[in-house]
């Protein structure tokens, strides 16, 4: 039987569209008050997985349950109506003919004209909108668009919100402005969220946990800082940040590479691996020196460049096969140092991840 105290659950769902198997056996629960973030790159089957559970596609395999009540599957296929979900999409998908009060109390019309119009302020209030009840959708910037969109989702107090890409019509410093207001709202609300997202940032902003996505199948679930820290398969570690990949083979339970030996747990002797090393796992200069417990290498500045918040750090350093291994470092803050200048180089273990040789990425 479902479990009442989940918000949302998916028991072995599958989808198929003709000979393409979109979904593929994914199970996820998502508990009240929990934002869990499906996130993967374009095709891996994530909107499908939203559409499933929302009540747009339906259901061809497993089941899906919300507030411990079956609503696809074991007979049951409520359409969206009925299945207690607030909606909310990428293009906001308001009505223009209709002011922001009627678009966020379309969906109350079951309740008494009083009641109707207490609600629809409530919302607009936990959006920051209680002043444009009158205004009209095209008088609104994207961001106010956007909660508009979001108050409507809330307005009949749904079990669940199930968010579409929403902010990715927004420029960035509006989308960083706006997704830090609907999370504070979402958790001030308690509602069990799953959003859709692409970005692997924004789904560290904003989730509880991470199902990552890849071909139908979840990769991993976890919080942020286990699929950041611990990533299960080198996709994983790939998809949340620039990695250099260093070839090797194990040896005494340990990698050899130009920048010191990494430890390499679980894997067999003798095999053949890959070393991925995040970007911001490269200590430069006195930090090698000071706070590494790795050996120090020797690396040659190719370029240097200030992005902002970090300086990215182009670098050499001997391959011990005769060559250069091309690495990439980033710094906090502004450090640039001079093209050609010598640097020492360490790694951070807890930053540097080793997999088998051979596997997809």
């Amino acid at each position: 039987m479902p479990d009442a105290a989940i918000a949302l659950g998916l028991e072995e769902v599958r989808h198929r569209y003709d000979t393409l198997e979109a979904v593929a056996g994914v199970s996820l629960s998502v508990a009240p008050g929990e934002l869990v973030c499906l996130l993967g790159p374009s095709g891996c089957g994530k909107t499908t997985v939203l559409r499933l559970a929302a009540g747009l596609e339906p259901l061809q395999q497993g089941r899906i349950a919300i507030a411990g009540k079956v609503v696809a599957g074991e007979g049951q296929d409520q359409p969206p109506e009925r299945r207690g979900v607030g909606l909310v999409f990428q293009d906001f998908a308001l009505f223009p003919h209709l002011s922001v009060g009627d678009n966020v109390g379309f969906g109350l019309r079951g309740l008494a004209r009083a009641q109707r119009i207490r609600q629809v302020e409530a919302v607009l209030a936990q959006v920051r909108l209680a002043d444009y009840a009158e205004a009209f959708p095209h008088q609104l910037s994207g961001g106010q668009q956007q909660r508009v969109a979001l108050a409507r989702a809330m307005a009949p107090a749904p079990q669940v919100m199930l968010l579409d890409e929403p902010f990715s019509g927004l420029d960035v410093s509006l989308r960083r402005e706006v997704r830090d207001e609907a999370l504070h709202v979402l958790k001030s609300a308690g509602i069990a969220t799953l959003m859709v997202t692409h970005d692997p940032e924004e789904a560290m902003f904003m989730a509880d946990r991470i199902a990552l996505m890849r071909a139908g199948r979840f990769e991993q679930v976890g919080p942020p800082s286990e699929l950041y820290f611990r990533p299960a398969s080198r996709f994983v570690a790939g998809f949340f940040g620039e990695v250099n990949a260093i070839p090797g083979t194990v040896a005494g339970g340990q990698v050899a590479t130009p920048l010191g030996p990494v430890a390499a747990p679980g894997l067999a002797e003798g095999a053949e691996v890959e070393v991925l090393i995040r970007s911001e796992g490269l200590l430069l200069g006195a930090l090698a020196v000071a706070g590494s417990r790795s050996p120090v290498a020797p690396a040659r500045v190719l370029a240097a460049r200030l992005l902002g918040r970090t300086s990215l750090v182009h670098l050499a350093t001997p391959d011990g096969r005769g060559g250069d291994l091309h690495l990439h470092a980033r710094v906090p803050g502004r450090f640039l140092p001079a093209e050609a200048s010598q640097l020492p180089v360490a790694v951070d273990p807890s930053l540097a991840f080793v997999f088998p040789a051979g596997r997809p990425t």
